[in-house]
């Protein structure tokens, strides 16, 4: 039997769908698993081990060294949640919160400097949440007790 015909009970054309359907979903955890070794490696391990080069950025924002390591907290945690199923989608939309947080700090403290970079991280991200919404909605369902 033809390859494309699929199985007798596929439809014609179903393998198609099925391999394009698994390329789709190694391409998003594909994503997803170099945004969690970007959160994780470049963004949050310099704050945790309190590098100079974030040092510097956090001491002009004035909030202390604190809000340096919650925010490092936040990232590692977060890119860590990206490669688990479950908390993938939840985890995209609290990294789009924080790097809204990111643009108006860059833009209010930094005049500007580097406000693209969140931006541009919140595209990716809102693809994760917007193809992962199933796992949230679950997840909150899960939380009230309706699930």
């Amino acid at each position: 039997m033809n390859q494309s015909a699929g199985t007798p009970s596929e439809p014609r054309g179903a393998v198609p769908v099925v391999r394009a359907a698994r390329g789709r979903e190694l391409a998003l955890r594909s994503l997803q698993a170099l945004l969690a070794l970007f959160y994780v490696f470049a963004s949050a391990l310099p704050k945790l081990i309190a590098h100079p080069s974030a040092t510097e950025g956090f001491e002009q924002i004035g909030f202390g060294m604190w809000f340096m390591y919650a925010i490092g907290v936040l990232e590692l945690a977060g890119g860590i949640a990206l490669v688990v199923p479950r908390l993938a989608g939840l985890s995209a939309l609290a990294l789009i919160a924080l790097m809204a947080g990111a643009f108006i700090t860059q833009v209010a403290v930094f005049d500007g400097r580097n406000a693209y970079t969140p931006l541009l991280l919140m595209v990716p991200l809102g693809a994760i949440a917007w193809v992962r919404r199933g796992t949230v909605t679950a997840l909150a369902a899960r939380l009230r007790g309706t699930a």
